[in-house]
């Protein structure tokens, strides 16, 4: 097993999959500086791919490109045992279908070198029901994108049943080694993190659309101009913490708990235990960390002023 130190040596990745989210992944190994071999078994995929990298590349330009970063590291191969020849990672991005991706991970397992950590784009899957074919299941984790993966840096990472700890480790340290911000899942959790929070929302809008109670542009205005300004900053749970004052998530559970039993969405809630309660509450202290309510408070403001202003440069072009 690979030490967590090797993940500095890497400097070839194999990105196995063309679409939006396997185009994404190599336009952004791209930008860091690596040398990336894809494999897509679409006739059409180089060409695919090469439309979406130069669709990326400025917005990657932008942010600022890693020193011997460059279109020309891109190399399309023409079989899956090619484009991990040599790879110290490999990221799977195939369609979401669960048999083939059980064959594809286990033919991605029997050509790649020992040791090297392979990780699937999957949005639904667990690692558990996917690397059941596979002979070495040990190396085999979850690292789940947002679209678009150049641009968005979270990444949820989550083993099977079968993957050994050390590959989740690898994998968490190697996506941060690549700039994402990783989320180390301890258990696998149907949908993920923040799908299963897009979901509700999700779900919710359809509700009221379908009722006539909001229309599309409604739900859209509801969310950029309103709690979406705040997200970026802090995301829902600190939201709520300050939206409890000087008492913080302890005041706002307590003074507003009752609601939760409310009717307003079509969701079940959970009961709000005194165990759920204070679980809450320790987690928005241990996030607020040193940072007081009145710290909070103005860095969500100095946040929301500084998306506003550029959100408002990016549509006035």
């Amino acid at each position: 097993m690979p030490d967590v130190s090797t993940v500095d040596t890497v400097d070839t990745v194999a990105c196995v999959g063309a679409g939006v989210i396997g185009g994404g992944w190599v336009a952004h190994f791209l930008a860091q500086g690596f040398r990336v071999q894809a494999w897509d078994p679409a006739p059409d995929a180089a060409a695919k791919l090469t439309r979406l990298v130069d669709a990326a590349w400025p917005a990657l330009t932008s942010l600022g490109l890693a020193e011997g970063a460059s279109r020309d590291n891109l190399i399309v191969t023409a079989t899956l045992a090619e484009a991990v020849e040599g790879a110290g990672f490999v990221q799977e991005s195939a369609p979401e279908d669960l048999a083939l991706k059980q064959k594809l991970l286990a033919d991605i397992d029997a050509v790649t070198a020992a040791g090297v950590v392979v990780a699937s784009s999957t949005s639904g899957y667990g690692m558990t029901e996917m690397q059941v074919a596979a002979k070495t299941p040990e190396r085999l984790v979850v690292g789940h994108p947002f679209n678009p993966p150049y641009l968005i840096p979270l990444v949820e990472v989550v083993g099977g049943k079968l993957t050994s700890p050390w590959a989740v480790e690898w994998a968490s340290a190697f996506y941060r080694r690549v700039g994402k911000t990783v989320i180390t899942m301890d258990d696998e959790v149907p949908g993920f993190i923040a799908n299963r929070l897009q979901e509700a929302l999700w779900r919710e809008a359809l509700h009221m659309v379908a009722n006539g109670e909001a229309t599309v542009e409604q739900i859209d205005t509801a969310i950029t101009d309103g709690p979406g300004l705040r997200w970026p900053a802090h995301g829902p749970m600190l939201t709520f913490h300050l939206a409890g004052g000087e008492g913080g998530m302890a005041h706002m559970l307590d003074h507003f708990g009752p609601s939760l039993k409310s009717p307003w969405t079509r969701l079940d809630a959970p009961e709000l235990t005194k165990k759920l309660r204070d679980a809450v509450v320790e987690g928005c202290e241990e996030e607020a960390g040193e940072r007081t309510i009145a710290d909070l408070v103005a860095e969500r403001d100095r946040a929301i002023i500084a998306i506003q202003e550029a959100v408002g440069r990016a549509r006035r072009g």
